[in-house]
């Protein structure tokens, strides 16, 4: 059997040591394609491939198709919306996540944003603390759940909203769960951003939600580009002055933003929420130790499309 990590943004060295270890133990073979500048890269790669590593990798149908003896492709990390999977079913592959293991990470640099934010972007002048401030939580993921705890230590006032999470299971962590996106907009100081990109949650952060935010609101976005309506907020952000915008995401409109929000607007240059050590580390491994779990045992606890 034969392993393929490919990643554009590759894995640390440690990483890459930790999954080459579990790959070899269990008696596969690992390859690397790491860096790589053109998908035809990737499609010679893959041919001979049985299972995949991916981090931001774009898995479509063309890979797919190129992949004739492929069985299983692991997304180290939560999102996995850079995989078809539709198409991963149709060629009878079984695409999965590693939850959890970059959680810590993205929710530090939510805070670190936030800090960031109240402080004025560290121009000098004098800015606002968190400790006080009412913080929403607009999914309570993992990530989200993380985002609570270090919430804690930084003494706020903790709201979540989650469509699917049960009210009992967020207040059971000390905080407290809202009816809706409006009440959690109309409620909060801050609000940080874990949804997903799907058809329901694309472009649903827009005008009429965010503008319920009170007067120096500050929006955090470390979840996904596609879930804000970047016209809306725009528009939002000319006519209210008090309001950020923090994202991990570059929008399309980065230049825009840029321009017209000095001051009240930061992106990262790239996406960086799992851009650590520890996170790395750990996603890849448990990656590696899903791929192996699956092709010697037939575990599909982590299978995120349909059979």
């Amino acid at each position: 059997m034969k392993v393929l990590i490919a990643t554009d943004k590759p894995f640390a060295k440690v990483a890459v040591d930790g999954i080459r270890k579990e790959i070899e133990a269990a008696g596969y073979e690992l390859a690397l394609l790491e860096k790589y500048t053109e998908k035809a890269q990737l499609l010679d790669a893959v041919k001979d491939a049985n299972a995949i590593i991916i981090r931001s990798d774009i898995i479509d149908a063309e890979v797919l198709d190129a992949a004739k003896e492929l069985k299983i492709v692991v997304r180290a990390g939560a999102g996995y919306d850079n995989v078809d999977l539709e198409a991963a079913t149709a060629h009878n592959v079984c695409v999965m996540n590693t939850p959890g293991q970059n959680s810590n990470a993205v929710a530090e640099l939510a805070f670190g944003m936030m800090v960031m934010a109240v402080r004025n972007m560290y121009n000098g002048t004098s800015g606002t603390e968190l400790k006080g401030k009412k913080l929403g939580i607009h999914a309570y993921g993992n990530v989200g759940r993380n985002v609570a705890r270090i919430a804690k230590g930084f003494g706020m006032e903790i709201f979540a909203f989650d469509a699917f999470c049960p009210k009992e299971v967020i207040e059971k962590d000390g905080v407290k769960a809202v009816d809706s996106a409006d009440e959690l907009y109309s409620t909060c100081n801050v609000v940080s951003l874990h949804i997903p990109a799907t058809a329901e949650t694309k472009n649903s952060i827009n005008y009429a939600l965010v503008n319920k935010m009170p007067k120096g609101g500050v929006l955090v976005n470390t979840a996904r580009k596609e879930v804000i309506n970047e016209t809306e907020l725009i528009q939002l952000m000319e006519e209210r002055a008090d309001l950020k915008y923090m994202t991990d995401i570059m929008p399309a409109a980065n230049e825009t933003f840029a321009a017209k929000f000095v001051g009240r607007y930061f992106s990262t240059p790239k996406k960086m929420g799992a851009q650590t050590a520890e996170a790395n580390i750990n996603a890849g491994i448990a990656a590696a130790q899903q791929i192996v779990g699956f092709l010697k045992d037939g575990c599909e606890k982590f299978r995120v499309n349909k059979k």
